[in-house]
């Protein structure tokens, strides 16, 4: 089963920052490093005009986090640096992470305060994923939210994740696979179809058009490789004619026009009378063109049947990153009691103490509140009190003893989390829709 767009072999160990490391060498000195710890990763705020963030990036960290070893190569060039003592260099050597992970499953809906992630651990275990948790589901879940916020603008309208060309080269592979989890319905990247079984989609640019002598031959060559069913790019020149060359030499069963440029409010409607007249009445229209949830939400009316997105999804709509950070909240003491630590810096303070999540709802299953009760933690007992009945727990175990539970990772975990999205997403209220600015849907309480 495709699970990864790594090799197998490929140690995350290094995608990391020297600070954590130092900090390890630190605490084995000092004698502190296997104090047992609890990590919390966050986001204080929403990003932009989110009114509600989407997590994605758990299966990829879950399998990055199996790959976390230093091998002899990583080790070599860490001895190279100097800057860490030998005895951290052979700590380093056996490092497995044994600890438990709980966070919000792939697809689920998220506020500021959630407890994304929960990592219980000794404090050298945990501190070492700081930067790889955070790198993955800071970017992944940008692209996410603003996925999800396109796909409710479409209004039940297919989506096209095209944006390859707008980030690197690896991070097109994970930000299509962030889309699809949101309800993208396919992607142009063939990489992510390979390691995710994500539907792949793709037919041709001005380039082909441009290539021939004319318009008609480029597409008399591309229905000629590809079948009348494909999709003919009509604007390389003019729109109209290009429409009208297309069913002439397709037929009226051409499959589809892309239209990439124009007015596009005014150009889908002309397209659509001017299919309908030369007898194309089930021709289909995907629109391009730098689109973005604005843009999509003022089509969706429109006779679109179809949305190709790039470089808004991939880079998070103008919020690149969801601002998430990942704190120490929790230690033993010298008897082996719970302590519970907060940053109390102004504008960056943090919760201190092991949690516990739940989703308040009404008597239809709508969101109301997201309570975040201090206590035993994950897992442990909740007093729900007046609540019982009438919300759902949130947190859900990802690696137990150091071991990832099955159905997080690979194509039936994305299958998983694409499902999850849709059902959180439809307990939302219909404030969470807003394209507006404005408060998050949901609030989030602190209870004891």
């Amino acid at each position: 089963m495709r699970t990864s767009t790594e090799r197998p072999e490929a140690s995350t160990a290094l995608l990391t920052d020297r600070y954590e490391l130092t900090m390890v060498d630190a605490a084995l000195a000092a004698g502190t490093a296997n104090r047992r710890s609890v990590f919390e990763l966050f986001a204080r705020r929403l990003p932009g005009a989110r009114r509600y963030g989407v997590v994605a990036g758990t299966g990829r960290l879950l399998e990055a986090i199996e790959r976390f070893r230093f091998g002899d190569r990583e080790l070599d060039w860490l001895r190279e640096q100097e800057f860490l003592r030998p005895q951290t260099l052979d700590w380093l050597a056996d490092y497995r992470f044994s600890g438990d992970i709980w966070g919000y499953p792939e697809g689920e809906v998220f506020f500021p305060g959630s407890p994304l992630l929960t990592v219980e651990s000794s404090f050298a275990e945990g501190v070492l994923l700081e930067t790889l948790a955070l790198s993955i589901l800071n970017t992944d879940s940008a692209v996410a939210t603003a996925a999800s916020r396109m796909v409710h603008a479409a209004a039940g309208k297919p989506l096209a994740e095209m944006g390859s060309r707008r980030t690197g080269e690896r991070s097109a592979v994970a930000a299509a696979r962030a889309a699809y989890i949101a309800g993208f319905d396919s992607t142009s990247n063939l990489e992510a179809g390979r390691s995710y079984g994500i539907p792949t989609m793709g037919t041709a640019a001005h380039s082909f058009t441009l290539l021939h002598d004319s318009e008609r031959e480029a597409f008399a060559a591309q229905i000629a490789a590809l079948g009348t069913d494909t999709t003919l790019l009509v604007d390389t020149y003019d729109i109209e004619q290009g429409v009208r060359t297309a069913v002439e030499v397709a037929g009226p069963g051409l499959g589809a026009v892309r239209i990439d440029s124009g007015d596009l409010p005014v150009v889908v409607v002309q397209v659509r009378e001017l299919l309908d007249e030369l007898g194309a009445t089930n021709t289909r229209i995907t629109v391009t063109n730098d689109l973005d949830e604005y843009t999509v939400a003022a089509l969706a009316a429109s006779p679109v049947d179809g949305f190709g997105v790039g470089t808004s999804v991939v880079t998070g709509s103008g919020s690149p990153s969801m601002g998430m950070v990942y704190k120490l909240v929790a230690r033993t003491g010298d008897e082996g009691e719970w302590v519970p630590v907060a940053k109390r810096s102004a504008g960056k303070a943090s919760v201190g103490g092991r949690k516990s999540v739940r989703r308040l709802e009404d008597a239809h299953g709508i969101a109301l509140a997201e309570l975040i009760f201090t206590g035993d933690g994950p897992g442990g007992e909740t007093e729900g009190g007046e609540f019982d009945g009438r919300g759902r727990e949130v947190l859900a175990p990802l690696v137990v003893a150091g071991a990832a539970l099955p159905g997080h990772t690979g194509e039936a975990g994305i299958a998983a989390a694409r499902a999850r999205h849709r059902r959180a997403v439809a307990g939302l209220p219909p404030v969470a829709m807003s394209l507006t600015r404005g408060d998050p849907a949901i609030p989030t309480e602190y209870r004891e």
